[in-house]
């Protein structure tokens, strides 16, 4: 069954415009573009929050041909792949895994896919083991697991906090070489992840699971106003990164969450600075060491080529006018004066060889 009708005389959202004509819900409206039903102008859309010309004309074609998702999730760049795992590179505005809808374009789906174009889909879905995550506007590395024995022994190496885990950010202010160590928990007593050190002397009361966490910081380069930082993980927990870093003063770039204390103007950047550069571990069969290093996307790297310029990013957020400084840290330890000599933080695990960029291991 067709439907056609004219859109409104104004630009507006073409999921709107759909809901108001079929008097139904915002849900029944979006299933239809997404499953490429709506055609605008005789195109179909598959946007539902695009703006559609005024007076253009919208066909609602049920009977049209389901679109084949894998068909528009674009492929995942793999770095490395072999029988027990795979360890990928993550594109930045992508989940890992799906949050609340099971056909949302995820890594987990684009490796999923992958497997079936490579193997074929013979015995049902590919096996795929999800070991860790990182934040759907953080690019870097991942991996997941092919075999359950595989993803058995890398979970241990997780809870161990044995694998290797390096982050470049890029942050506002100029934070000295340091290791940061606080308790998180779920809600920090204002409705947001945050340590109990640092509530508990605001007043608040943190409820939630308390977990251990720590971050050792190293400073590579200064700006007007930002500055480029190495983040290795000692322990991997939600946030970990933009939770202490925004509690000492120091928000990421692109911060749109932890910011709520921080009173300087905000820099703009096109997404939150954050990429997972390096990844780790012990292999699940050999028990040798391997180790992936890789570049951070285009969208990262502009951004620092503006910063080594001496140029700004754009016009800061008007975020505040009072004068800010670092706000109470959980159990930073200071290693090295801002300018003085680096002194590496304690705990250290034991170096490995890292490769060129370009993501091929070393044992």
């Amino acid at each position: 069954m067709e439907t056609t009708f004219s859109s409104a005389p104004k630009a507006a959202p073409l999921d709107g415009q759909l809901k108001t004509h079929l008097g139904g819900t915002w849900g029944e409206a979006r299933k239809l573009i997404e499953r490429g039903k709506v055609f605008v102008n005789g195109d179909p859309w598959l946007d539902g929050t695009r703006k559609v010309p005024p007076r253009a004309t919208i066909e609602i074609r049920r009977a049209a041909p389901r679109l084949d998702k894998r068909a528009q999730r674009e492929p995942i760049d793999v770095v490395f792949a072999e029988s027990q795992f795979l360890v990928v590179n993550k594109p930045a505005g992508i989940s890992t895994v799906p949050f609340d809808d099971p056909n949302e374009d995820t890594v987990e789906q684009r490796v999923l896919d992958l497997l079936v174009d490579r193997f074929g889909a013979r015995g049902g879905r590919p096996s795929l083991g999800i070991v860790h995550r990182i934040d759907k506007d953080t690019s870097g590395l991942l991996v997941f697991t092919r075999t359950w024995a595989a993803k058995q022994e890398l979970s241990s190496q997780f809870r161990a906090h044995t694998i290797e885990r390096r982050y470049l950010a890029i942050v506002h202010g100029s934070p000295h070489q340091t290791t940061f160590e606080s308790t998180l928990v779920e809600d920090r007593g204002d409705g947001l992840r945050g340590s109990i050190e640092h509530q508990v002397r605001r007043g608040h009361t943190p409820k939630g699971a308390r977990q251990n966490a720590i971050t050792h910081v190293e400073v590579l380069e200064r700006f007007g106003g930002l500055s480029l930082v190495a983040c290795r993980l000692e322990t991997g927990r939600t946030h970990q990164i933009r939770i202490q870093l925004s509690e000492a003063g120091h928000p990421l770039a692109g911060e749109r969450v932890y910011i709520r204390d921080y009173l300087r103007p905000l820099f703009k950047a096109p997404r939150l600075m954050l990429h997972a550069q390096t990844l780790g571990f012990t292999h699940p069969t050999t028990g040798e060491p391997v180790s992936w290093s890789i570049d951070p996307p285009d969208d990262f790297q502009r951004v620092l080529d503006t910063l080594r310029r001496g140029d700004r990013l754009s016009k800061p957020d008007d975020h505040g006018s009072q004068p800010h400084g670092p706000i109470d840290s959980a159990r930073a330890h200071q290693e090295a004066p801002e300018n003085g000599p680096a002194r590496a933080p304690g705990r250290q695990p034991a170096p490995r060889n890292h490769p060129r960029p370009g993501g091929k291991a070393t044992r």
